[in-house]
């Protein structure tokens, strides 16, 4: 009764307020119009044909070989990446949390874990064929092997573990910290192996998260676009299939169909990973743990641990700075030395390197503090306030990030090239900067809400309460004491969000009009033309660019962040 009456009351201090209330409304107007409308229209394209209302697309396309093997293939990779990357960040996080590391593997692993945020998505597949392709260092001139094919389904299994196991290696350092070791010693004083120890204790404790790391990297997988475009040959996944319905047959509304096929998948999977998973998870693992672990320290154990890890953390680091490198080079795959910056004057005199870089930049730089502030909003209302639109809200800002950025291409395509529903309503925006910039906000906008949203629980409500009872507004609140208690998130998804969107290549390379020229899509095309060392010196410069900004939000924060400040008093 009395939370209720509570709720009640928050609700009519709410609606007593005119900002909070346009806040919003304009909030549930963007998340519409920009991520449900989309989606609904290629719902609507999928069922709608010329012969009206009904199934015919789906069984047209469902009749197409090519697209049966793209499932198919899709499925395979996604599967495999899954269990590859589960297992390879396990091994990780385990060797970080319970075996005691030299100072050299962990920096290797900080760096690992940082590498796939910073980098282009499709930085490993340009160094895999360089090193192991036809003309690649490794097989080439240094093995004498030239009928090799890096390309097709192991190329892109290969590319995608390495790409994403970090991610999982992140989510399984959490949940292994958070196991309490008194649990582990009690087994090991029992008699128990160290095996026996992991296989009933560790293990069980820690299958919902193990299972919640591969459904993430399943869904990372079969969206990826950028990899299997590249060094995926002949062999074809739904996200390029889809690429290349639109632009090779222009059949866009069985585009529309094979899209809502990969979104019902990628969505089925979140659905998952997100209720399921993440809820038992957390029920499993709570809170901290009432000592310190012990590390181990049994030469049997680490010495082949530590080494395993370090190989494939160097390895990772080595794939990653051969794209720096083979843009030094003067003819890939013929000539090596003398080392040469022909290939940066090359995009800046003839290729219009100025003009990619800047299009790139202000794009994303006009779109990160959007994306920043609106997540931080989104995270106020759903933490702070009590309404009942909240969960919608929480819902479809989250939503973006089971889907696929070729699908919500698409999406944009049907559901602007015409106007809001063929009206001509916003038919402007498509093709202009604006819808770059919308897409950029849309596909970042779950990684800052979910970094406020964080944030935000740890404040208590009674700070914000004491200034709206010395008669602040709900804005004057937000500004002035809620995001400057909150600013390290904000900065976090400011970079994030700048970054994110300056390296985004799958949702905006259906949408990207000759009026403007950016570097992931300059790289793509130089890439899939063969003229690797241009790739790799568009690739260095964007490499270079979201280094800088990470390495600045890093000592910004040291300097102004709220830690900092906490610190000194």
């Amino acid at each position: 009764m009395a939370r209720s009456q509570s709720a009640a009351l928050d609700r009519k201090k709410l609606m007593a307020d005119p900002i909070m209330v346009t806040t919003i409304v304009v909030l549930i107007t963007f998340l519409t119009l920009f991520i449900l409308y989309p989606l609904a229209i290629l719902l609507v394209d999928s069922f709608v044909g010329d012969g009206g209302f009904g199934f015919g697309i789906f069984r047209r396309i469902f009749a197409m070989p090519t697209f049966t093997t793209a499932i198919t293939n899709t499925l395979k990779v996604g599967l495999l990446v899954g269990v590859l990357s589960a297992f390879l960040g396990l091994l990780f996080a385990y060797v970080e949390v319970y075996v005691r590391v030299g100072r050299l593997v962990g920096g290797l692993f900080k760096v690992v874990s940082m590498l796939p945020v910073v980098s282009p998505p499709f930085v490993l597949s340009l160094s895999m064929i360089m090193l192991f392709g036809k003309a690649g260092i490794i097989t080439r001139f240094l093995l004498g092997i030239y009928d090799n094919s890096v390309y097709g389904f192991w190329g892109i299994a290969i590319v995608q573990t390495l790409t994403f196991f970090p991610v999982c290696y992140m989510m399984l350092k959490g949940l292994l910290k958070n196991i309490d070791p008194s649990l582990e010693e009690a087994a090991r004083d029992m008699g128990a192996s160290r095996w026996r120890v992991f296989v009933s204790v560790t293990l069980p404790l820690m299958l919902p998260g193990l299972g919640n790391a591969f459904l993430v990297t399943f869904i990372e997988s079969i969206a990826d676009f950028a990899n299997p475009m590249l060094i995926g040959g002949s062999y074809d996944t739904l996200a390029t299939t889809i690429y290349l319905q639109i632009t090779g047959s222009y059949d866009k509304p069985g585009a529309a169909a094979m899209a809502v096929v990969l979104l019902c998948i990628t969505l089925a999977m979140f659905a998952v990973q997100k209720y399921y998973l993440e809820r038992k998870t957390a029920a499993t693992l709570t809170g901290k743990a009432s000592r310190g672990r012990m590390l181990i320290e049994d030469k049997s154990v680490k010495i082949p641990l530590t080494i395993l890890c370090g190989l494939a953390a160097a390895f990772v680091i080595l794939m990653y700075l051969c794209v720096p490198i083979g843009a030094f080079f003067p003819t890939w795959g013929y000539k090596f030395f003398p080392l040469t910056g022909k290939w940066f004057k090359l995009i800046f005199t003839r290729y219009h390197g100025f003009q990619a870089f800047w299009d790139s930049f202000r794009l994303s730089l006009i779109s990160a503090p959007i994306t920043a502030l609106l997540s931080m909003i989104i995270s106020y209302l759903v933490v702070k306030r009590n309404f009942k639109s909240k969960g919608f809200i929480e819902a479809v800002s989250m939503l973006a990030m089971a889907v696929p950025g070729t699908v919500l291409g698409v999406g944009y395509i049907r559901g602007f090239s015409a106007g809001v529903f063929r009206t001509g309503f916003l038919q402007g925006l498509y093709g202009t900067g604006l819808v770059l910039i919308i897409v950029f906000v849309v596909r970042s906008l779950p990684t800052g809400t979910r970094s406020g949203i964080s944030a935000l629980r740890q404040i208590d409500k009674s700070i914000e309460e004491s200034a709206y009872d010395m008669g602040a507004n709900s804005f004057k609140v937000f500004m002035t004491v809620t995001l400057p208690l909150i600013k390290d998130s904000f900065l976090s998804g400011l970079v994030t969000a700048f970054v994110r969107s300056i390296t985004a290549i799958s949702a905006i390379i259906l949408l990207v009009t000759p009026q403007f020229l950016l570097i992931t899509v300059q790289i793509n095309e130089f890439a899939e033309k063969g003229s690797y060392s241009l790739a790799c010196a568009f690739a260095t410069i964007l490499i270079v660019i979201t280094y800088g900004a990470v390495l600045l939000m890093d000592l910004f924060m040291k300097r102004f962040g709220t830690s900092k400040k906490m610190k000194e008093d």
